[in-house]
């Protein structure tokens, strides 16, 4: 078993991250987990916290608001938003809190009599929340 495996890390707007490392921990949909070098093939959904990467420079924390990890030889995470725990402002997070309000509220026009969509948009923005309060940063 190798020491390291590749970590690449990519949002819509720009590559995040790509380095090798020999730990993740990820915040997936269904419970965090880490990945490892050796971890059986598998992928996931994400969903709003915090990623951890352990490489040889250290730990690095990165802010993720939901996505997919795919896990193999190597680990691609494919963000809907990801930014350095270190780049999130007040003002970042705020717009973020912004569109998963938006959202909901576009969910309970849409879907009236359909709980199923209302409350995915509702968990989101609680989750969003909930990122804020761990990081240290209000959603007012």
């Amino acid at each position: 078993m190798a020491d390291t495996m590749q970590f690449d890390l990519v949002s819509p707007e720009r590559r995040v991250a790509s380095l090798a490392v020999t730990a993740v921990q990820i915040p997936g949909a269904d419970g965090d987990m880490t990945a490892m070098p050796g971890h059986a093939p598998m992928i996931t959904t994400l969903r709003p916290g915090i990623l951890s990467v352990q490489s040889a420079e250290g730990t690095k924390d990165y802010v993720v608001t939901g996505g997919f990890a795919e896990i193999g030889e190597s680990l691609s995470v494919l963000a809907e938003k990801a930014l350095p725990r270190d780049e999130m402002t007040q003002e970042t997070f705020a717009e973020i809190i912004a569109e998963a309000k938006a959202a909901l509220n576009t969910a309970k026009e849409v879907f009236k009599n359909e709980p199923g969509p209302v409350d995915d948009a509702a968990k989101l923005l609680s989750d969003m929340v909930a990122l804020g309060g761990h990081i240290g940063l209000s959603a007012d």
